[in-house]
């Protein structure tokens, strides 16, 4: 059995995410890849975002392979045109192969995908256990997770129950990837080379504008054993001198955190270090242990700098805690990256400009500004969609940079 994934190349228009956007593994795929060799699969991946391959390059190089069984592509909103776009030159390619996608967007907007006549089956959420029973010759209809086409009529079975323990997962195939291309984003790191990783599956927070939970509502921790062992791998077989943990929330379970820490010390191991977190998942403690280890960066969605507009997106974190716990990771001397949004419901002039003035006030190392994004499968889009005021549905516009909601507090 031969399996051929391809990570698409993300497609931008220009913008600031040109210039300091990462570059990261495609985690799903290295993770399915991993678990399907587990089973004597032969696995190949195709990462045409870090090789920077055009469409032409990416069917040059689809024509030099042995034809697959079954092709994987993986896909986010912002990268479906593009993903459908390798899906046809796949099929095309190889005409008896049967064609999966998975990924965020496919699993939220699934009848919308499986309509284009290249696409055979979409893996929805949790692809390893799914895609393993496709490609075994599990009948398709007993497949939880699993959505496909018979006789133009699309089918959805059942969703299927999340994996209860992720520590039984092997380790991403980084094998299989061209490790030398991936680089965190500007002014997140300290040390080259950089890889990212994925420590959770699921998130804790419940905001309208994240999709953050749409693999599972319970948030799922690899223990800091595995964690390390992992880390170890990279700086060992890699020559990784950095990690860019780019969990949602890495500090949900706080003695995992300190766990790693002590261990990392213990081995005196040389690594630094950078995550994402939320204020109210963190602590003093926490945060000298994390320092101690090798932390050197936390990037906080703090979104904005008005209270109203927190409630309103549900961020459940109130300002004065994002002032304190930002006082106290700079004072460690942990470097505070912060993100916020602007263009969110209820949003006026008078709001924005608070946000603009609070994060002067707060004084990260970094602050970042995104401009609201209402993304498929989010409480935010449906929202959008039912008062009219979403603006188009053209995938290509869902990069960050540019407004997609017509508010009615405010003009574009």
């Amino acid at each position: 059995m031969n399996v051929l994934f391809i990570n698409p190349p993300w497609i931008t228009k220009g913008g600031i995410w040109q210039n300091v956007a990462s570059c990261m593994p495609p985690f799903g795929l290295a993770a399915i890849a991993a678990y399907l060799e587990k089973s004597d699969v032969n696995v190949e991946v195709v990462d045409a975002d870090a090789l920077k391959l055009s469409y032409r390059e990416i069917s040059e190089l689809l024509r030099q392979k042995r034809s697959p069984e079954y092709v994987g592509i993986t896909s986010s909103t912002s990268t479906i045109s593009s993903a459908l776009i390798v899906s046809k030159t796949a099929k095309d390619i190889f005409p008896n192969a049967k064609i999966v996608l998975g990924g965020v967007h496919p699993s939220v907007m699934t009848e919308d995908v499986l309509k284009e006549e290249s696409v055979d089956f979409i893996v929805r959420g949790e692809g390893e256990v799914t895609f393993r029973e496709l490609i075994a010759g599990v009948n398709k209809r007993n497949i939880a997770g699993l959505s496909y086409k018979e006789n133009k009529i699309i089918f959805h079975n059942p969703s299927r129950a999340v994996i209860s323990d992720i520590n039984t997962l092997p380790f991403p195939a980084y094998h299989l990837l061209p490790m030398e291309k991936y680089f965190p984003a500007r002014g997140s790191y300290k040390k080259l080379p950089a890889l990212g990783m994925m420590t959770t599956r699921g998130c804790p927070g419940r905001c309208t504008f994240c999709l953050g939970s749409y693999l599972g509502q319970q948030v799922r921790n690899r223990s800091a054993e595995k964690i390390f062992e992992e880390m170890f791998l990279l700086q060992d077989k890699y020559g990784i001198k950095e990690i860019s943990f780019y969990d949602d929330v890495f500090t949900t379970k706080k003695e995992n955190v300190r766990n790693l820490c002590k261990k990392i010390l213990n081995e005196k191991t040389n690594i630094s270090w950078s995550c994402f977190a939320r204020v109210d998942f963190v602590d003093e403690e926490l945060l000298r242990a994390m320092k101690d280890a090798g932390c050197h960066q936390i990037m906080y969605g703090i979104e904005s700098g008005d209270e109203q507009i927190l409630k309103n997106i549900h961020k459940k974190i109130s300002l004065e805690k994002v002032k304190e716990i930002v006082h106290i990771t700079k004072k460690i001397g942990i470097d505070v990256r912060a993100a916020f949004m602007l263009g969110n419901p209820g949003e006026t002039k008078e709001t924005m400009q608070k946000t603009i003035d609070y994060a002067i006030k707060l004084s990260p190392d970094v602050a970042i500004f995104n401009i609201t994004t209402p993304y498929p499968g989010t409480e935010m889009f449906k929202w959008a969609k039912d008062k009219g005021i979403l603006t188009t549905e053209n995938w290509d516009e869902y990069d960050l940079s540019q407004p997609l909601m017509n508010l009615p507090t405010v003009s574009a």
